[in-house]
C-alpha cells in the first residue's frame, strides 16, 4: 500500500483508475492499492451457494453490525471519540461497540454494597444486580450506581444468597455474571 500526497488539481481524488484504487483516509491522505481481480456473476453466485451455515450466520450478523454503525455513526459517543482518534470514524467505533458485548471482571460484597466491575471497548451504560434465594427465587433487584473507574456500587435491603450481575453497552449487548 502506497501513500500519495497530491497537489494542485488532482487533491482530494477518490476512486478507480484501471486496475488501481484511490481511498482518501479520514486524516486526509489518500491510499493507492491495487484492485482486486474481476469475477464474474456466476462466480459470485456460486461463492455464495458454497458458503457454509456458520458463514451465512456470520454474513448477517455482519449485515447487522453494519446496519448499527450507520444509524448510530451520530452518536455522540462515537462522534466525540472519532474526533479524538485520527484513522477511526463514527462508524467504525459503532460496529466495533455492537460486536463486543460489556466484561464483568469482579463482583464482590464490600461492606453493606455489592460491587461490580465492568469494562466495554466503548461505554458500560447500566449494571443490574439481582439478589436471589436459594431457591433462585428473587429476593431483590436493582439498579448499580456507577462510583469512580470502572466500579459500579448497589446497596441491597436483604443479606445473603446468590448475586447476579448483569452489564449493557450502548447497543444493548448484556454480560451476566454469578456470584455464589
Amino acid at each position: 500500500m502506497t501513500k500519495v500526497l497530491f497537489h494542485g488539481s488532482i487533491e482530494g481524488f477518490r476512486g478507480r483508475i484501471g486496475n488501481l484504487i484511490f481511498r482518501r483516509l479520514p486524516d486526509g491522505t489518500t491510499v493507492v492499492s491495487e484492485a482486486p481481480p474481476e469475477r464474474s456473476k456466476r462466480q459470485k453466485k456460486r461463492d455464495k451457494a458454497r458458503r457454509s451455515a456458520k458463514q451465512k450466520a456470520h454474513n448477517e450478523r455482519f449485515q447487522d453490525a453494519s446496519f448499527y454503525g450507520k444509524v448510530h455513526q451520530t452518536d455522540p459517543v462515537y462522534v466525540q471519540l472519532a474526533e479524538v482518534t485520527p484513522m477511526h470514524t463514527a462508524y467504525n467505533f459503532a460496529v466495533s461497540d455492537w460486536w463486543h458485548a460489556p466484561e464483568i471482571h469482579r463482583v464482590e460484597r464490600w461492606g453493606r454494597h455489592i460491587r461490580v466491575e465492568a469494562t466495554d471497548n466503548i461505554q458500560v451504560t447500566r449494571v443490574r444486580v439481582t439478589i436471589l434465594d436459594e431457591e433462585d427465587k428473587v429476593l431483590e433487584k436493582g439498579e448499580a450506581i456507577r462510583t469512580k473507574g470502572n466500579w459500579w456500587r448497589f446497596t441491597p435491603q436483604t443479606d445473603g444468597g446468590t448475586i447476579v450481575a448483569e452489564a449493557w453497552d450502548l447497543p444493548g449487548n448484556v454480560t451476566k455474571f454469578v456470584l455464589k
